[in-house]
């Protein structure tokens, strides 16, 4: 595995999250990096207490060219998560969600003819006697489609359920303790919709079941998994393997469960860094990129075994490694010595130095045994 560094910018405020565009060709080149600014003088990580400042900066890549343009920068507080969401129909653009320190939760719209991002909507999250940092969320559709429930986790160990219709309105549902400490992570069960998944800094790992929840009573919790030895900041309901359920840590442990039988994981693959987000690829989901806090960016691969596997690693950053997202591109590499390779782009940030870089990785079949496939 090969990666070249092909942009590499200065974000100016901290950097901690990248989100590409999946909607479709129209919308591939787009992606978001959001920014999270302590104020003089402040050194922690985020967490905290004190006031932050933020970005949302919207970029275009074209792959073919290797071109970069930074499109739009929008003022508003620390972000610590972003989400796209998708269009409602073929005559809008698809959505950003993105969650900061001020406990709210924005929504934009991406208008393609302007090359622009607009807010449609925003929320602060209820429940908190005092105020809460957002610090991550994750979004399923609803209804037939004609609404989208997203969740969102807080630093005071909340979950909150929240729905987002069509018309604009976005409400809040439903409000539960998960944690006794930050609740750092957040994910809907990509199989089974009633069904949520949250992770905190008290090492816990939670499911629950949605149908037993409302304004006043907390979801139903299914089980509990202890088997973290620190916080756990990162899930993935994997997209394309029912009951695979892949989890982060600031224990350095990428661990792959089957939720059907969570006494123990199923693959267990030190990264030697903590874990802080985990990004299968939309057209490759066995390769997964891992933003690895303190070490590095990894590509790892999930074979048909549950087994893991690390295919490289990216070492061009320098500070706390919090953002990385795969553009949603395969491209068929001519000229080489085997005519089974392949070039994708990524795009990573990393915190206290406030660098965002767009990287090729070329990769060949023969390193990914049985989970090869032709592009047409």
């Amino acid at each position: 595995m090969q990666f070249k560094t092909l942009h590499s910018v200065d974000t100016e405020y901290s950097a901690d999250a990248v989100e590409w565009c999946v909607q479709d060709e129209r919308h591939e080149g787009y992606f978001a990096c959001g920014t999270y600014q302590l104020v003089e003088g402040e050194h922690n990580s985020p967490a905290g207490d004190t006031p932050r400042k933020g970005r949302v900066y919207l970029y275009a890549f074209d792959r073919h060219i290797g071109a970069l343009q930074r499109l739009q920068c929008i003022e508003t507080a620390a972000i610590l998560d972003m989400k796209w969401l998708p269009a409602w129909c073929s005559d809008t653009g698809p959505l950003l969600a993105t969650v900061n320190a001020l406990g709210q939760l924005e929504i934009y719209e991406l208008l393609h003819a302007e090359h622009q991002l607009q807010r449609r909507a925003q929320l602060a999250l209820e429940g908190n006697t005092k105020p809460a940092l957002a610090l991550a969320l994750d979004w399923q559709r609803v209804d037939g489609g004609a609404a989208l429930q997203l969740l969102v986790s807080d630093s005071h160990g909340n979950v909150h359920q929240l729905q987002y219709t069509a018309q604009g309105q976005l409400s809040q549902l439903c409000v539960w303790r998960a944690h006794g400490f930050e609740a750092w992570t957040c994910a809907f069960d990509r199989w089974s919709p009633q069904r949520v998944y949250s992770g905190g800094d008290d090492s816990l790992l939670h499911a629950y079941d949605l149908r037993g929840g409302g304004p006043t009573a907390e979801p139903q919790r299914i089980w509990t998994n202890k088997a973290h030895g620190a916080g756990v900041t990162c899930l993935l309901s994997h997209p394309e393997r029912e009951h695979q359920l892949l989890t982060g840590s600031y224990d350095e442990l990428l661990r792959v469960f089957d939720t059907r039988a969570m006494k123990r994981s199923l693959a267990e693959l030190n990264l030697n860094g903590g874990i802080w987000r985990l990004k299968p690829h939309p057209q490759r989901s066995d390769l997964i990129l891992t933003a690895c806090m303190y070490k590095n960016f990894s590509v790892v691969q999930l074979k048909d075994s549950a087994a893991l596997s690390l295919l490289g690693t990216y070492e061009e950053h320098s500070s706390i490694c919090y953002g990385a997202d795969w553009a949603p591109n395969v491209d068929k590499l001519e000229n080489v010595a085997t005519d089974h390779a392949q070039r994708l782009h990524m795009a990573t940030c990393s915190f206290y130095d406030h660098k965002l870089c767009v990287s090729s990785v070329d990769i060949k079949f023969e390193m990914l045994s049985s989970q090869l496939f032709i592009l047409k």
